[in-house]
């Protein structure tokens, strides 16, 4: 997603962004709500009626402001449809007739709201910054050339180019190959510390022809332990070594296919989500005071500050009505307020299927909490008695 504009003031305003990728319009999915205001281009059928009473029909694009009552996203297209009543002023379409319109890749759209909350800016952030939803780095490598590259489920984008002039390796003097040779390394290195979010990566591909991979990662692994850098040693397991025919950018399409590299990348997708269910799961079984699941147990342990981890749906986030959806973002802002963590779920993985079984929200606490069981009791007891 590409950010054109962002006018915000006191927490209402615009945001201008173009779909790039069939992922945006799962992004824009997320931020558009019932009640804000779309402004986009759009196709109208227009009836032209001549002096002598006989009339034609002629198709215009023009742009529509729209109050959205309707939202419809097709998941097997990742097409977005909008419906709603026009609330500006426009040559083709009265104020207040209905209208639909579908958001295009590549054409921008502007999305008003009263209130920008939390969640609808986070999700602005991770929508326009391709480093927030990258899996997989790549470096493709050979000596004097390398390309640092991130991995999308939908994109591949080159973040940086190294190319240097490293001199021949000659018999008698190798100082000055060897000297270009280490300056190449060092650059390679910190387009790596400057381009990858190690946070959100989760496998670096490191791919060269020979052994210049190898060479160049027992250098980067030595340098980070000479000079202490945590960043490149704490994400060590992260690496792993491919073959690939040359340093430039159309090798990485053999690296993919590489089976060991699929099966790699596999793992990534979603691994976050997968993760802390299952740590969820385990606590469930081993110490089931200390996770718990719906509204009500989770919204008494945030309360408490009790909250480690807190696991909830974007399908909460999607909620039409909005008292509802502001106690979610509440829910979400004060576990991070407390310093805790939060994982937002995809309802599009099978993790976040997985969830919404659980009411789509759960929490893993920092201590055990057995009141919220017996919360439980006391209210069944009443139950009975009446």
């Amino acid at each position: 997603m590409k950010l054109i504009f962002k006018n915000i003031d006191r927490g209402s305003g615009s945001i201008k962004m173009q779909p790039e990728e069939a992922e945006d319009m799962w992004h824009a999915y997320n931020l558009i709500s019932i009640g804000d205001l779309i402004t986009a281009s759009t196709i109208r059928k227009v009836q032209n009626e001549s002096s002598t009473g006989s009339s034609t029909s002629n198709r215009v694009r023009t742009t529509l402001t729209l109050k959205i009552e309707n939202i419809d996203y097709d998941t097997q297209a990742c097409m977005l449809r909008l419906k709603g009543r026009n609330v500006v002023e426009n040559d083709f379409v009265k104020m207040g007739a209905y209208h639909t319109i579908d958001l295009e890749l590549n054409r921008p759209f502007t999305l008003t709201k009263p209130e920008w909350d939390s969640i609808a800016l986070e999700r602005v952030d991770m929508a326009c910054d391709v480093t927030q939803n990258a899996d997989v780095a790549a470096v493709i490598m050979q000596e004097g050339i390398a390309h640092i590259c991130l991995i999308t489920s939908n994109m591949t984008i080159v973040r940086s180019k190294i190319d240097m002039a490293i001199p021949r390796k000659r018999k008698n003097n190798s100082s000055q190959h060897d000297k270009g040779l280490t300056k190449f390394y060092e650059a390679v290195m910190e387009g790596i510390k400057r381009h990858v979010n190690f946070d959100v990566v989760k496998c670096i591909l490191i791919a060269s022809p020979a052994f210049v991979k190898d060479a160049f990662f027992d250098f980067m692994i030595q340098t980070a332990t000479r000079t202490d850098q945590k960043v490149i040693l704490d994400n060590k397991s992260k690496f792993m070594l491919v073959h690939a025919s040359s340093g430039f950018k159309h090798s990485l399409k053999e690296v993919l296919q590489d089976p060991a590299v699929l099966a790699k990348m596999s793992d990534t997708k979603a691994a976050g989500e997968v993760k802390r269910l299952e740590a969820f799961y385990t606590m469930l079984q081993c110490d089931p005071n200390r996770a718990f699941y719906g509204k009500k147990h989770v919204q008494k342990a945030i309360d408490a500050q009790a909250v480690e981890t807190l696991l909830i749906s974007d399908n909460l986030f999607r909620n039409q009505d909005l008292i509802q959806r502001k106690e979610y973002v509440k829910m979400h802002d004060d576990v991070l307020d407390s310093g805790g963590d939060v994982k937002i779920f995809s309802s599009m993985h099978v993790s976040g299927e997985q969830l919404a079984q659980l009411t789509g929200i759960a929490a893993i606490l920092r201590f055990p909490m057995p009141e919220l069981e017996d919360d439980d009791s006391e209210e069944d007891e009443n139950s009975d008695a009446d």
